[in-house]
């Protein structure tokens, strides 16, 4: 009796299986959890894609626990972000603390769950954009025309109270340029640009990122017409060129009186005299035909009116090897040079 129990038990599943497989009816696809996303380190929420649904409504539910617990909880909020979502409040939000979370789906021919997902609140932050982007062209007189923008940070983050820190990048193009030029702004919230093609329409966004985590999205693009009579002149950089001009030649100028040169003698410096070997050029200094006469090595020569002359003319020419053997023999003998001396003078006399 059992046995026939049993029998019409395993056949009437069995028909039932058929008859949902004919009419395309099966267990769900598996799940994927594949992004969680926090705005302010304050509150996140994860998103999943459902797998197939087997030809049947399918119920999604997301269970998760703390690491080091034991205790499974459900998601408290699947509205807020959206449909295939698990929105977690301030309440249910711990910082510093990993979750392990995983989507189980079920229909009337089964279930199937997701690959567990770890989840640290700190390194899935993802700001919103910033707000009320503005821009202007700015056209000192005394200085070069820029390109002013000024943003406010999302009013999800509180920055006053030092527990978030955001910086930001900028990114330009004229309307018709296919590639964008981007600038790292750091943490303020105004910037300066100064190289713009005048006559040009440009387009403006901004966004932020955390000190752990993700850029935001792009802000709204934000458009600014540049007046074509955009100039780029700077009369601040040429009037520190010349400034700087000056006074490096003053230094120069300086320098060259330090050291005792004049600009004419750097030029044109001055010929060097000739020399004669073995002869002492102090003795023309001195003016003494006797002592000059006795150095050239020539006896009994009578002094005559053109002596100067006669003397100029002689060291002119004579400047042989005889010369300088005379010159060593009367270095050599200097007793015999004075007794003669008197001898000399004499005669002359």
């Amino acid at each position: 009796m059992k046995e026939n129990v049993i029998s019409a038990t395993v056949f009437t599943l069995l028909l039932f299986l058929n008859t949902c497989l004919l009419n395309g009816q099966l267990p769900p696809g598996k799940p994927e959890i594949f992004k969680c996303r926090s705005p302010n380190k304050e509150t996140f929420t994860c998103w999943w894609r459902p797998g197939t649904d087997g030809g049947l409504p399918t119920n999604y539910s997301l269970t998760y626990h703390r690491e080091g617990e034991t205790l499974m909880h459900e998601c408290p909020d699947y509205i807020t972000g959206g449909p295939n979502s698990c929105h977690f409040g301030k309440q249910y939000t711990s910082m510093w603390r990993t979750y392990v979370m995983m989507v189980n789906a079920t229909n009337q021919m089964g279930s199937s769950f997701s690959d567990e997902l770890y989840v640290d609140v700190t390194y899935i932050v993802q700001p919103d954009p910033p707000l009320e982007l503005t821009v202007e062209v700015k056209q000192p007189e005394d200085r070069k025309p820029y390109l002013w923008m000024k943003w406010s940070p999302p009013t999800l983050i509180d920055l006053k109270t030092g527990w978030f820190t955001l910086l930001y990048e900028i990114r330009l193009k004229p309307e018709k340029a296919a590639e964008w030029e981007t600038h790292f702004a750091g943490q303020q919230t105004e910037f300066k640009i100064l190289s713009l093609h005048p006559g040009q329409k440009y387009l403006v966004q901004v966004r932020c990122k955390p000190d752990h985590g993700y850029w935001s999205a792009w802000s709204p693009a934000t458009f600014i017409q540049i007046p074509s009579d955009f100039i780029m002149n700077d009369t601040t950089v040429w009037i520190s060129v010349a400034v700087l001009s000056a006074v490096i030649c003053l230094i120069i100028v300086w320098a060259v009186a330090l050291k005792g040169y004049s600009m004419v003698t750097c030029i044109f410096p001055p010929v060097p005299g000739p020399k004669i070997k073995g002869f002492d050029a102090h003795l023309l200094e001195k003016g003494k035909s006797e002592e000059l006469l006795s150095a050239l090595g020539c006896q009994d020569f009578p002094p005559t009116s053109d002596y100067e002359d006669l003397l100029v003319e002689y060291l002119e020419v004579d400047d042989s090897e005889d010369q300088h053997l005379m010159s060593v023999h009367s270095k050599e003998h200097p007793s015999q040079e004075r007794e003669q001396r008197p001898a000399r003078e004499a005669q002359g006399s």
